[in-house]
C-alpha cells in the first residue's frame, strides 16, 4: 500500500472512530476526488475530503481537527527565516510585551482570517518558545495553556478596542461589531494554538495516541448523561428542529388514526347517481389542529444532564402543541409548566423549577411512588387526544414500579412512549426496572440526540 493510500485509509477510519459516519461508498468517492486537484494545495485537499465525507454541518469541528492532525500544514518548528517574524521583533528573543504588542496587531488586522503566513509563524514560535515543558531527560511535553498564560491574549481587548475604534462613540453597533471581531479573533488564536501543540504531540508520539483525546464527539452524539454546560449551549440549536419533527410525527398519527366522520348528506346525495347505493362515501373535512403533549421527567440528580435537555425540549415543544403539560419527579411529581412559560429563560425555569417544584421528599428516585402521586392529582392532564411521553432511567430504588397506574395512565393516553438515557445493555441490571415497564409502555434508547432522532423518524 503507498502512503499515501494508507494515509487515506487511516484518515478515514479515525473519522469513523470519531462519530462521523463515512461510508466505504463516500471514501470511494474522496480517493475519485483527489485524482482531479492539485495535491500540493492543501486547503483543495480539505474541501475535496470535506465535500465527500461530511453530511452535516456538527460533523464539520471532528474533521478539521483530524484533517490537521493527518494532513498537516508543517511538520517541526518555525522555519529559520520566520522566527525574527518579519517586520516584527525577533520572536526567540523579544520580550514578552513585544510580542504582545505583535499579536495585538495579527489580530487587529485579522490575520487569522485571511490566512495571513505571518500569523502561522507566530504561533508556531510561540509554541516553540512557550509551549515546551521537559518532561524527563531526552523527553518533552507540548501544553497550549502555558503558551495563552505567558501571552494572555483575552486582556488585550481594550487596546485593541481603542485602537480601531478611533475616537468613535462607546457601546454603540460600531463598539459591539469590533468587540466580536476581535473575540473571534482570540477565539481563533486559541484554537490554532491548541492545534499546533496537537501537532507536535502528533510527530512525536503518533497521531493515534492523541486523535482520540483530541477530537470532541459531534453534538448530535454527545451522550445526555455525561453533557456539560457547554454541550448543552450546543445543543440548543439542536432543540427546536427535533421538536418541530416531533410534532409532525405525532400529527400524522393522529390523522392515520382518525378518518373522520361521515356525511351523510352528501353520501345519499352522491348515491342517487348509482341508483340509491352508496358506492362512494363521503367523509367531512376535519379540522386541523395541533395534537396535545403531557412530558414526564425525571429529574433525579442520576439523569440531571439528561433531564436538562428534555426540560429544553420540553420548552421548544410549546410552540408545537396545541397543548403541553410538563411534569418532573424524583420520588414525587408536581407539574412544572408554569416554570416554562413562553418567552422565559429555559435556564433560568430549570434553576426555580429545582427550587420550588415539589418533586422531592427523601431524595431517591421513586418511579412507582411519583406514578401515583401523577395519578392522583393529575390524571385529568391525560386524555384520548393526549400523547405522553416519559422520560428517566427507570430505576426506582428497588420500591414497587405500581405497573398497574401506568397501565391505567397508557390506556387513557393516545400514544404513550418512554424514553431512556442508559444503554440498553444496563436495562434489568440492579434497580432498573426498563423491561417492566417497557412491557407496557414501548420503551427505547435515547443517548444522544442522533438516537433521539431516530425514534422520532420511527413514529412516521
Amino acid at each position: 500500500m503507498t502512503p499515501l493510500l494508507d494515509r487515506h485509509v487511516r484518515f478515514l477510519a479515525a473519522l469513523r472512530g470519531a462519530g462521523v459516519p463515512v461510508s466505504p461508498a463516500e471514501g470511494l468517492d474522496a480517493a475519485r476526488a483527489l485524482q482531479v486537484i492539485e495535491m500540493t494545495d492543501r486547503e483543495a485537499l480539505r474541501e475535496a475530503y470535506a465535500a465527500t465525507l461530511v453530511k452535516r454541518p456538527a460533523y464539520r469541528p471532528a474533521f478539521d481537527t483530524l484533517f490537521d492532525l493527518w494532513f498537516p500544514p508543517v511538520t517541526g518548528g518555525p522555519r529559520p527565516a520566520a522566527r525574527t517574524g518579519g517586520d516584527g521583533p525577533d520572536l526567540e528573543r523579544a520580550e514578552v510585551p513585544e510580542l504582545r504588542e505583535r499579536l495585538a496587531e495579527l489580530l487587529a488586522a485579522d490575520a487569522g482570517a485571511t490566512g495571513d503566513p505571518a500569523f502561522g509563524e507566530f504561533i508556531r514560535a510561540m509554541v516553540e518558545r512557550f509551549g515546551r515543558q521537559q518532561a524527563a531527560p531526552g523527553r518533552q511535553n507540548w501544553f497550549s495553556y502555558s503558551v495563552l498564560r505567558a501571552l494572555s491574549p483575552g486582556t488585550l481587548m481594550a487596546g485593541m478596542l481603542a485602537g480601531l475604534l478611533r475616537g468613535q462613540e462607546r457601546g454603540g453597533l460600531a463598539e459591539k461589531l469590533a468587540r466580536r471581531r476581535l473575540s473571534d479573533g482570540i477565539a481563533g488564536f486559541e484554537e490554532a494554538v491548541a492545534a499546533d501543540v496537537r501537532r507536535r504531540i502528533a510527530e512525536e508520539s503518533g497521531i493515534d495516541r492523541i486523535a482520540g483525546s483530541a477530537v470532541r464527539p459531534p453534538v448530535d452524539q454527545i451522550d445526555f448523561l455525561r453533557i456539560t454546560k457547554a454541550d448543552l449551549a450546543r445543543l440548543r440549536r439542536e432543540v427546536h428542529p427535533l421538536a418541530r419533527r416531533l410534532a409532525t410525527r405525532l400529527t400524522i398519527k393522529h390523522r392515520h388514526g382518525d378518518r373522520g366522520r361521515l356525511d351523510f348528506r352528501r353520501t345519499v346525495r352522491a348515491s342517487l347517481s348509482t341508483g340509491g347505493v352508496p358506492v362512494v362515501t363521503h367523509m367531512r373535512p376535519r379540522r386541523p389542529h395541533k395534537p396535545e403533549l403531557v412530558v414526564l421527567c425525571d429529574a433525579s440528580d442520576s439523569v440531571s444532564a439528561f433531564s436538562h435537555f428534555t426540560l429544553l425540549l420540553t420548552y421548544a415543544l410549546r410552540e408545537q402543541f396545541a397543548k403541553v403539560r410538563a411534569f418532573a419527579f424524583v420520588d414525587t411529581a408536581d407539574e412544572i409548566t408554569r416554570f416554562f412559560a413562553p418567552g422565559a429563560d429555559v435556564v433560568e425555569a430549570i434553576t426555580r423549577m429545582t427550587r420550588e417544584a415539589d418533586i422531592t421528599r427523601f431524595g431517591r428516585s421513586d418511579y412507582g411512588r411519583a406514578l401515583e402521586r401523577f395519578a392522583e392529582r393529575y390524571a385529568d392532564a391525560i386524555t384520548p387526544k393526549t400523547s405522553l411521553l416519559i422520560l428517566g432511567d427507570a430505576r426506582s430504588n428497588y420500591q414497587s414500579p405500581a405497573l398497574p397506574v401506568l397501565k391505567e395512565l397508557a390506556g387513557a393516553a393516545r400514544h404513550a412512549y418512554w424514553l431512556n438515557p442508559e444503554p440498553r445493555a444496563q436495562w434489568d441490571t440492579g434497580d432498573s426496572v426498563a423491561g417492566a415497564y417497557g412491557g407496557v409502555v414501548p420503551m427505547h434508547e435515547c443517548r444522544n440526540v442522533a438516537q433521539l432522532a431516530a425514534f422520532i423518524e420511527e413514529l412516521a
